[in-house]
């Protein structure tokens, strides 16, 4: 399901805004759109959700009690569903009474506005929340690359932000290179060729003192920074990660990897020195340890592993 943002040009946040009152969306829409914002409205629970089964708004702002379906409900559901665990609701009714209120943010409200609406209030309490937002889901991001050796870059592969694994990886493979400095010259360089070509290809490697690092395009995160994945590999790196993964012996694994990049049985041999026959009976082995009956389902693991 798509960011409204992802739909329309420019970085105009758009706000839903659900009330079963013709009035009072007019009012509150006119406001909004004054201080730039994009605005969809629903009259009552059932078309919110309708809606928001095509769309992901940046902010809504729910009526309270609204015929069929209120509003506290409609906020339950979506506080449930994980695509909307990171907009913000913001209530508006004419209900005054306390109970309501923690009603209302019990259901997964951020914030309260009582009508009659001041326009000035309700136009500052939104950006307030809209920039929570952003900040929040962010962090939220950054921390989920957090155990991956993972930078962030802008389009020109200036370094903004890395995690811990990054610099582990950045120091071994570029002698000299400091925390607080760019990235090195030859890295940015395929960094950016990466970035210029991510609608053909999400990796790129370049050869670095005793590997290689394959460059992963994971994604642009809301900010505009590109998140890059640096993969370290160095010879024999595979073949003790299946081993020690899925319990093999150090030629089992040698094996295994071949399999999984396609060679065949005879190639195998070839490349291990050692016979056809056994070959197979490291196939056999294998096939055992990982509970499999065939080469395809043991590349597969094995493709799987090297890429977790």
């Amino acid at each position: 399901m798509p960011n409204y943002d992802q739909l329309t040009e420019g970085a105009q946040p758009c706000v839903l805004v659900v009330d079963d009152m013709p009035q009072s969306l007019h009012f509150v829409t006119a406001a909004l759109e004054e201080a730039g914002m994009t605005v969809l409205i629903a009259r009552d629970g059932f078309a919110a959700l309708d809606l928001l089964k095509k769309v992901v708004p940046n902010i809504i702002i729910m009526d309270g009690l609204m015929p069929g379906l209120d509003g506290f409900e409609v906020t339950r559901r979506l506080r449930a569903d994980p695509t909307f665990t990171h907009v913000p609701v913001i209530f508006m009714t004419g209900l005054t009474e306390t109970e309501h209120v923690v009603q209302g943010l019990k259901a997964g409200g951020v914030d309260y506005i009582r009508k009659p609406v001041d326009v000035n209030e309700l136009v500052a309490r939104v950006r307030v929340h809209l920039h929570n937002a952003r900040t929040g889901q962010a962090v939220t991001q950054a921390l989920d690359f957090g155990h991956r050796p993972t930078i962030g870059v802008d389009n020109q592969g200036i370094l903004l932000w890395h995690t811990p694994q990054s610099a582990v990886v950045l120091t071994s493979a570029f002698p000299g290179w400091a925390i607080n400095q760019p990235l090195p010259e030859p890295l940015r360089a395929v960094i950016i060729n990466l970035l210029e070509q991510h609608s053909l290809t999400m990796r790129q490697t370049i050869e670095v003192a005793g590997g290689v690092i394959e460059c992963v395009l994971m994604g642009t995160m809301d900010d505009s920074i590109n998140a890059v994945s640096l993969l370290l590999k160095r010879p024999g790196d595979e073949e003790r990660l299946l081993e020690t993964r899925l319990g093999l012996t150090v030629r089992e694994a040698q094996v295994l990897l071949w399999i999984s990049k396609g060679k065949s049985n005879r190639d195998v041999s070839i490349i291990l020195n050692i016979s056809p026959r056994t070959v197979n009976k490291h196939l056999e082995q294998i096939f055992v340890k990982l509970g499999i009956e065939n080469r395809t389902s043991a590349a597969a693991i094995a493709m799987a592993t090297m890429n977790k």
